[in-house]
């Protein structure tokens, strides 16, 4: 699958209390919580239970790898919008482009691979035919 074809999906997030440091500002592994939630929430739109696909499935989902890049600084009560993207689909692995900005302005930005385990051995496994089959049939929807 080619990178401008795959799906993409935004999450609206505020910023609390708790997700901030003694400056006043998003503490930077926060942003993490943030980006994971999009993609689980970008997952559950699509019809994909993370917590059914580990029974049924035998399959989870573990970061494999990351990059962040940190531009500017997210405070107290802040909305923000998490911006997900798939940019590859390999055979055992999802790799997001995702970034977060306040009103349009880009404040954090980050690739993160994705990889697709076995529930049980934690060994790399095969997506399942499921998942794949609903990002393929979600294509032509979200593209429009």
């Amino acid at each position: 699958m080619t990178a401008d074809a795959l799906p993409r999906s935004t999450l609206q997030v505020r910023v609390y209390y708790e997700d901030t440091d003694a400056g006043g500002v998003v503490f930077y592994a926060n942003y993490l919580k943030f980006l994971e939630r999009a993609r689980t929430e970008w997952l559950r739109a699509l019809g994909i239970n993370q917590s059914i696909m580990a029974v049924t499935e035998q399959r989870l989902f573990v970061v494999r790898s990351l990059d962040m890049d940190y531009r500017k600084p997210a405070r107290l009560d802040d909305l923000l919008t998490i911006h997900s993207e798939i940019t590859k689909l390999g055979r055992a692995s999802i790799h997001f482009a995702q970034h977060a900005e306040r009103d349009g302005e880009l404040l954090v930005s980050g690739n993160i691979q994705i990889c697709c385990v076995d529930a049980v051995n934690l060994r790399p496994a095969a997506l399942p035919p499921t998942l794949v089959d609903v990002l393929r049939a979600n294509l032509r929807d979200l593209r429009e």
